[in-house]
């Protein structure tokens, strides 16, 4: 096990990183940061050479692939980090550095067990693109394909476990502290991120989630995820087809190319839409640097590495709470997250309507450019608080999926009103789902799966509930050894992680967005 010097060490050197490039100025000069966590961070960069414009991809890059995963996500938020910030952020996509060829063979051949040139006719030495978990080349297989062949870092795996031993340490001590910390529940959701890098890790999973969404998308026109070569696919390395397109990021190439950015934007939407509601498969990493436009103006998607799931009882609530809000029903919204047990039973549900309307009025029927989407988003999290809302980590990715969607949207049409744009989508989904024909039938369904599961359902609530009695234990979270900390010490370890960076930014975008 980890010693907690080790963790703490860590923490204190994403910190000095953060400050040495600059990038902790955002915090010193925030009236929302605590002032013993703003005189931890002018600590942090005593000594350092500061330079006079933050190097913000820089430090991401120096902490470590975790951090960069955090870097992408920002990039596509220039509302909530400022432009520069996101500009300089966006290096972080496809620009690393990328490794030598030789580790790159290496790593195929043993990966797939024969020489490259048994594989390939052809193999460019230079990546198409070095991100920080993986990097591309373009190849030409023995039977004359063009294909893209994305080659898993070397180390990459043991390094990630290692950031994630220290967010679970950090959340954990954070969490041990109770109160608004506690209701955020950090533990969960670090053990969610852990689940969502070990699937990205792991590239057999990665060409599996991008076959099934293939399946999935067959009926949305304009959206296209490429073919997979299973017979060059393995845990390491992953053969897919090759696909000429421009950068979704490229705004100028696309123009010069006499595409309609609005159209592409609302085809994102409701590409993401149909992904989330009606099949509750989505791409939960929809940053620039994975989206690509065609010659014919279709958009393709790559790197399926994190892929996020909703069961259909969330996902008929969710499409319920963005109609309600659409449509200004903010007493059904309240209800439905009073029904998923969102909100504890204590509250009353026309209070929290009232609370959602002053959220929501200011944003309909106003495009992007007329709102302010970090006061939205205040907003939204200050109701969480004052309605004791649990974060629900389970819908934590999808949160994030949407807000990187709105990043990307709104970069090609900075006029795109979401609502709107989602409104048609939602409402003809719920019109088809809530119908009587559709009730019928999933009522016929339902009832026969359960009279089908009654036998083994009886065997588990034997095994759950024995003769003594007691409940059902709770999902398993790591075991953590906690520091033995006085109550006088206590906030001076929250602040120190604070000041860290790392981890404090990445909870803290996790949960509120």
């Amino acid at each position: 096990m980890t010693a907690h010097v080790t963790h703490l060490w860590r923490l204190l050197k994403w910190g000095r990183i953060l400050a040495r490039h600059g990038a902790l100025r955002g915090i010193e000069r925030d009236p929302l940061t605590p002032t013993p966590v703003r005189r931890l961070a002018r600590i942090a960069r005593l000594g350092a050479r500061v330079p006079r414009q933050p190097r913000y991809a820089d430090a991401f890059q120096a902490i470590g692939p975790a951090a960069i995963k955090l870097g992408q996500t920002l990039a596509t938020r220039p509302d909530l980090v400022g432009d520069e910030a996101a500009n300089d952020l966006l290096r972080l996509q496809d620009a690393l550095p990328p490794l030598p060829f030789a580790a790159i063979r290496t790593q195929i051949e043993a990966s797939l067990g024969r020489p490259i040139e048994t594989l390939y006719a052809s193999f460019d030495e230079m990546p198409v693109g070095a991100a920080s978990i993986a990097q591309v080349h373009r190849a030409v297989t023995t039977d004359g394909r063009d294909v893209a062949v994305k080659v898993l870092r070397p180390g990459v795996a043991d390094q990630f476990a290692r950031d994630i031993q220290t967010y679970e340490w950090a959340a954990a001590h954070v969490e041990r502290l109770g109160g608004e910390v506690a209701r955020l529940r950090p533990r969960l959701v670090i053990a969610n991120l852990k689940r969502w890098t070990a699937r990205e890790l792991d590239l057999r999973r990665e060409a599996a989630s991008a076959s099934e969404l293939a399946e999935a998308m067959q009926a949305e026109p304009g959206y296209t995820i490429p073919g997979i070569d299973w017979d060059r696919t393995s845990g390491r390395v992953m053969t897919m087809q090759w696909v000429d397109g421009i950068k979704i990021s490229d705004r100028a190439a696309l123009i010069a190319a006499g595409h309609d950015l609005p159209a592409i934007a609302a085809r994102l939407v409701n590409a993401f839409l149909r992904q989330a509601i009606a099949e509750g498969f989505f791409h939960a990493d929809m940053h620039q640097g994975n989206l690509f436009v065609t010659a014919n103006g279709d958009i393709v998607a790559i790197d399926f590495g994190i892929m996020g799931r909703i069961d259909r009882r969330a996902r008929m609530w969710l499409a319920e709470i963005l109609y309600g809000l659409i449509t200004g029903n903010y007493r059904r919204v309240a209800e439905i997250h009073f029904e998923a047990q969102y909100v504890p039973a204590h509250h009353d549900v026309a209070e929290f309507a009232t609370a959602l309307r002053a959220v929501g009025e200011p944003m309909r029927g106003k495009p992007v450019s007329e709102l302010s989407v970090g006061g939205m988003l205040d907003g939204l999290f200050a109701i969480t608080r004052d309605f004791d809302m649990q974060t629900q980590p389970h819908l934590l990715l999808l949160q994030k999926t949407m807000v990187m969607v709105e990043g990307v949207a709104t970069a090609l049409d900075p006029t795109i009103n979401m609502w709107e744009t989602s409104g048609p989508y939602v409402k003809e989904w719920l019109r088809t789902e809530l119908g009587p024909e559709a009730a019928l039938a999933d009522g016929l369904i339902q009832n026969l799966r359960t009279l089908q599961r009654l036998p083994a359902l009886v065997r588990r609530i034997e095994d759950a509930f024995p003769e003594k009695g007691g409940a059902p234990p709770p999902p398993p979270l790591p075991d953590v050894k906690l520091m033995r900390i006085g109550a006088g010490w206590r906030y001076a370890l929250v602040a120190l992680i604070a000041a860290a960076g790392g981890i404090s930014a990445t909870l803290l975008l996790s949960l509120r967005l």
